[in-house]
């Protein structure tokens, strides 16, 4: 089940560019144009997205840990069974969100804006970015922005109960959104339209919910079958 975690979420990463474009398409706009003209922008991208990326680790192995901490009652109750449908529910919402039909993950939101309003003044001395470890400082202080793509999938990493679980979980997060935020940063204008479609929107936002679908399913079938008692078994 783990293995299909990693996979679901990469693709919850690649199929919510969608969000990205609206949520960091601006962001990372100023920042090309902060490159020097004379270099290549492409390693910058990428040196902002490792720092990104990291940072999602680092937040998936926090939660993936408290995660652990607390299936130290899995006795007594059946956390990571609800965890677990909890996180297949949050795949759902995202999906209806991402396909323009629910907007209540926007919600999440505000659970990171107290850490970001600390982080945001330190954003200002890594600017301009002309160098790359400038680029990989930025994106190490990006990846903490408040986002309720990222924040849908660290209940999957908190549901994992694991540490290393969980900075897997949102490193392949993480990889996902690479492909978007590197197409966003050097074709911008290009994609722009194209995933702004209805369309586009709907069937990014359908293949993600059924990724949900397929979670609580399985968590109802784990339940029908070993009851309370099964809830080790619904990540094995």
């Amino acid at each position: 089940m783990f293995e299909f975690s990693l996979f679901a979420v990469f693709v919850v990463g690649l199929l919510g560019g969608i969000h990205c474009l609206g949520m960091c398409g601006s962001i990372v706009g100023i920042f090309t144009t902060q490159v020097p003209r004379e270099k290549a922008r492409w390693p910058f991208h990428l040196a902002y997205s490792s720092g990104r990326i990291g940072s999602y680790a680092v937040a998936g192995a926090l939660v993936g840990a408290v995660g652990q901490a607390g299936f130290l009652m899995r006795d007594a109750v059946p956390i990571q069974h609800l965890l677990f449908a909890l996180s297949s529910l949050m795949l759902i919402a995202l999906g209806l969100y991402l396909a323009g039909i629910w907007g209540a993950v926007r919600t999440l939101e505000k659970v990171g804006a107290g850490l970001w309003k600390r982080l945001q003044p330190f954003t200002t001395r890594l600017l301009p970015v002309n160098t790359l470890p400038r680029a990989l400082g930025l994106g190490v202080l990006w990846g903490w922005l408040p986002c309720g793509l990222v924040y849908s999938v660290l209940i999957s990493a908190l549901a994992s109960g694991s540490a290393a679980q969980g900075a897997f979980i949102m490193l392949a997060f993480g990889l996902g959104t690479l492909p978007n935020l590197l197409a966003i940063g050097l074709f911008w204008e290009g994609i722009k339209a194209w995933a702004q479609s209805p369309r586009v929107r709907l069937l990014a936002g359908s293949i993600i919910a059924l990724f949900g679908v397929y979670g609580l399913v399985k968590v109802s079938y784990t339940f029908y079958m070993h009851g309370w008692s099964g809830a080790c078994h619904v990540a094995a």
